[in-house]
């Protein structure tokens, strides 16, 4: 492929200087919202239609509102529920929906769609090159070392994206979630993205659903997505934020009383006087965090604040159409709804709050924060301070630091560690620069790095504290282990950017700005006064670079060869997973060999990790060497360790890898045995993908995040929750697991169960009882092999 197609490597981006200058400073202008507009009235026509047939006149939720509107047919979801509204819905049926846009990033769910063999994308749908620039010295030299050593991977990308009529968003445009937010969340909108994250777009009254590639092409193909109707958990905002409380500070409280586990199966569906107070983006980034406690979404009303936001970023006529649906009653709740629990926060009450280490749940009251690090026995230091990535870098969120960097330089101040910011997207890093933000930051110490993920999913090139314990503060999302630097023992603590910001100058851990003073350079105390900022830019926002800006809508241009070299080590196309049943035989599993049984929490990150594996994420063979290297062995507790018996009984010791692909190499399929919430953290579709690749069949849960459950489904591995939660101690490695009723459960016996026939290396035998939560449709993906393999009968067959 020629070079000169490659749009985001425009000559003009690199300017040479200390900075990147800018190709307009004129405000964004009213773009073509044809595409973007949701059909309001199509909509409320469904919704009134399943109301009528099926609900009866019980109040709804917003959430609620938005799925029904949305499905595809209403009879297949809630057949038997009666026009008298008195079924159940909600943890019970599955609905089949209609997502309205995907938004992808970098090497995901491409490589699947492919296999299809459709023309393009049978809904609007865009290509985010954000998770591959690593952050080193500052934003221009790690844009260009990123694009020149991941240009395969890019060019990949372009071509997919050219061949298929999908916008693509370039490496250095904005990381995946603040440009869905700026260019095309709309309110009322149900849109899926492969990133847990992808709830963001929440902040615009959007229903935005992280899910896995597999599921992003369900919407790409027309074939209807299914999701287990969630319950909804209303959270009810009263009072106002003042001070130094942020929206990030709500979001740290809620995760701190829901738990990592507290949202699974559920909605967050925030009302009340306190949320009509909140910013988009401030909305944006609580939608962003209910992923740390597991929820499917998060919802909020159509807010005056939302329309300010589409019109300041060229959507006036996405807001004229929704604030005549808002008036027909659609974006907001009904009165009355009854919700499955509800959660009341007073803002006025609600103070800074910083959550871990290594856990996004562990939530501590700043003014407690202290007293926790001195029960702890930590360090009093910090070492780094970043701020940004897709949860807090909005202009909101920088013209607040700014506030705070400016009362630091005129105590002649500057930051005492690394401090690092990354803007969301090209659009805010231009609006920040030309209103005098990125200035002030640097003059105080701060780097600015490229619009990307950067440290926030392990793209930091960190020299220092290597194997050390240190403590760092972000206003990222996620905080496990290694995570951001690859160093177990650094803690990540999670605070809004503006603690983070006032912490970098003090650069010790227990200091609090509500309370503490700092000596300015005159030798005398100074205490930082409340942040100040602008929601919006008051000249409006600016596009910077428009090069990186895709054409809207384009069309497809089949006769593009998407760029695959066979003997990349980056990229490689997908083979089909193949059944585990033979045609015409038994509809059990095979005997399953059990790998091993993994203690404690196992996050996506545990299973395939990323940093610098993120550039193996378009070649399973070469990711899956990753798979469960940080997932801790139940027998002996050691750290990527499995077991592999000889017929005599001896047991061999070998890496988790090692010993998958010792037992594929025998034919021998395998199953896991897991513990609670196993999946937990990021929609990574690899850590289903690689499993499947090297073997895997079947796993065992204490219980499963939602996010992977799913892909582990559309993989066609089999997951099973125990009945009994200690009978997870009862199978162990070397044993053989068999499915008793699994036949009857595909062959739709409505009161059927899956029994586990355990037979353990001696000839004993046990049995485990089970529950699985597979729909029909989960069943048919399971037995021919996998989700892709069930669409690809489909279209056979029509």
């Amino acid at each position: 492929m020629a070079l000169k197609r490659i749009r985001f490597l425009p000559s003009t981006y690199f300017s040479g200087g200390s900075r990147r200058r800018l190709a307009t400073h004129a405000p964004t202008p009213d773009k073509d919202c044809r595409v973007l507009t949701p059909p309001y009235p199509t909509l409320l026509a469904k919704l009134a239609h399943v109301q009528k047939e099926y609900l009866g006149s019980r109040p709804l939720s917003l959430a609620e509102k938005i799925l029904y509107s949305h499905l595809d047919d209403p009879e297949k979801s809630l057949n038997g529920l009666g026009s008298d509204g008195k079924g159940r819905v909600r943890g019970e049926r599955y609905l089949q929906l209609k997502p309205a846009r995907v938004a992808m990033q970098d090497a995901s769910a491409q490589l699947q769609f492919m296999t299809c063999g459709l023309p393009t994308s049978a809904v609007p749908t865009s290509i985010h090159c954000d998770h591959l620039i690593q952050a080193n010295v500052g934003a221009e030299a790690d844009l260009k070392r990123s694009i020149e050593s991941n240009r395969e991977v890019f060019d990949f990308l372009e071509s997919a994206a050219r061949k298929y009529g999908i916008e693509f968003w370039g490496p250095g445009s904005g990381i995946i979630h603040q440009i869905v937010l700026e260019n095309y969340a709309s309110p009322g909108m149900l849109m899926l993205g492969t990133d847990s994250h992808t709830p963001n777009a929440g902040g615009l009254g959007c229903l935005a659903i992280g899910v896995g590639g597999a599921d992003a092409v369900d919407a790409m193909t027309h074939t209807p997505w299914e999701l287990k109707a969630p319950s909804i958990v209303g959270i009810h905002l009263t009072g106002k934020m003042s001070g130094w409380t942020t929206p990030k500070d709500l979001i740290l409280h809620i995760a701190g009383k829901l738990t990592v586990r507290g949202g699974t199966g559920r909605v967050l569906e925030y009302f009340g006087p306190g949320v009509h107070d909140q910013s988009c983006t401030g909305l944006a980034t609580i939608s962003n965090m209910g992923a740390e406690v597991g929820a499917t979404t998060s919802a909020f009303p159509y807010t005056a604040k939302m329309g300010a936001y589409l019109r300041a970023t060229g959507r006036s006529p996405v807001a004229d159409a929704a604030d005549w649906a808002a008036r027909q009653g659609f974006l907001a709740a009904d009165e009355g709804v009854e919700y499955d629990e509800v959660i009341e926060v007073n803002l006025s009450e609600l103070e800074p709050t910083i959550n871990g280490p290594f856990t996004p749940d562990l939530s501590t009251p700043l003014s407690k924060f202290a007293q926790f690090v001195a029960t702890n026995g930590w360090k009093n230091e910090v070492s780094a301070g970043l701020i940004g990535s897709c949860t807090n870098s909005s202009y909101e969120d920088m013209s607040r630091v700014t506030s705070i960097a400016q009362q630091a330089k005129s105590a002649g101040l500057k930051t005492k560690v690394p401090f690092l910011c990354t803007p969301g997207s090209e659009q805010i890093r231009a609006t920040i620069e030309r209103d005098g933000f990125t200035e002030a930051l640097e003059d105080v110490g701060a780097v600015v790095l490229a619009n990307a993920c950067g440290p926030c999913i392990g793209q930091w090139n960190r020299a220092e504290k290597k194997g050390e314990e240190n403590a760092i503060l972000t206003s990222f999302n996620r905080n496990f282990k290694g995570r951001n630097d690859a160093n177990s023992k650094t803690m990540n603590f999670l605070a809004s950017p503006e603690i983070v910001t006032a912490m970098a100058f003090s650069g010790q851990l227990t200091f609090n700005p509500v309370t503490d003073s700092l000596i300015g350079a005159d030798g005398k105390p100074f205490k930082f006064a409340p942040p100040r900022g602008n929601m919006l830019p008051s000249n409006g926002f600016t596009p910077g670079n428009q090069s990186l800006t895709p054409s809207p809508s384009p069309l497809a241009v089949p006769e593009t060869e998407v760029a695959i070299s066979p003997t990349s080590t980056r990229l490689e196309v997908l083979a089909p997973f193949p059944s585990h049943f033979k045609p015409g035989g038994s509809l059990e599993l095979p005997p399953l060999k059990v790998l091993m049984r993994v203690r404690g929490k196992c996050t996506t990150d545990h299973i395939s990790a990323a940093g610098p594996w993120l550039k193996y994420k378009g070649h399973l063979t070469n990711i899956s060497e990753n798979t469960l290297f940080t997932a801790t062995n139940d027998e002996g507790g050691e750290v990527n360790v499995a077991f592999d018996y000889t017929k005599d009984g001896e047991k061999i010791t070998g890496t988790i890898p090692e010993v998958a692909k010792r037992f594929k190499s025998r034919g021998e399929p395998w199953a896991l045995v897991v513990d609670q919430n196993y999946g937990e953290g990021s929609a990574r579709e690899h850590a289903a993908m690689q499993p499947r690749f090297l073997g895997c069949g079947l796993i065992i849960a204490r219980s499963f995040a939602r996010i992977h459950e799913t892909n582990l489904k559309k993989q066609g591995i089999l997951p099973l929750w125990f009945l009994n939660k200690d009978d997870y101690a009862m199978i162990s490695s070397g044993d053989v697991v068999e499915t008793v009723g699994l036949e009857d459960v595909i062959n739709g016996s409505s009161d059927a169960t899956v029994r586990l026939k355990v037979t353990r290396p001696g000839g004993e035998i046990v049995w485990v009882e089970t529950r699985h939560t597979m729909s029909a449709d989960q069943l048919r993906w399971l037995r021919s092999g996998s989700a892709l393999n069930y669409i690809k009968e489909l279209a056979a067959s029509t």
